[in-house]
């Protein structure tokens, strides 16, 4: 029972916080000339939101395999950013950085899930 009020009042407090983002207007961050920032400042809001419940499953997280994929979840959320940013200035370079981003992660998630496996690196 008192799982299921914690899913609960997490369910309520992201469902007030999305709601917060999608129908009050929110400070820009960053380029505040851009026309269009509206929507992508709410993106920007959103994975900033799934980033900080990715950081709470970092630290609270009872095993090591939640924190590894909250990790991994974590560096999608990064390659998002990027995207983000990249969109409404229109510089190349955030692409590249997500895509460096994407495939470093994708090795360090694959290194630890051998090392937790009780694997050497290179078998």
């Amino acid at each position: 029972m008192k799982r299921m009020i914690a899913w609960l009042a997490g369910t309520i407090g992201i469902g007030a916080v999305l709601y917060v983002i999608f129908y009050h207007p929110l400070p820009v961050l960053f380029f505040p000339e851009l026309p269009h920032l509206s929507f992508f400042g709410r993106c920007f809001y959103i994975l900033l939101l799934a980033a900080s419940l990715c950081l709470i499953r970092v630290a609270l997280g009872p095993t090591a395999a939640d924190r590894i994929v909250a990790i991994d979840i974590l560096g999608i959320l990064i390659v998002g950013f990027c995207a983000i940013v990249n969109i409404p200035t229109g510089r190349g370079w955030y692409m590249d950085i997500a895509i460096a981003w994407a495939l470093q992660s994708f090795i360090a998630t694959l290194a630890l899930a051998k090392y937790l496996e009780g694997k050497n690196l290179d078998d």
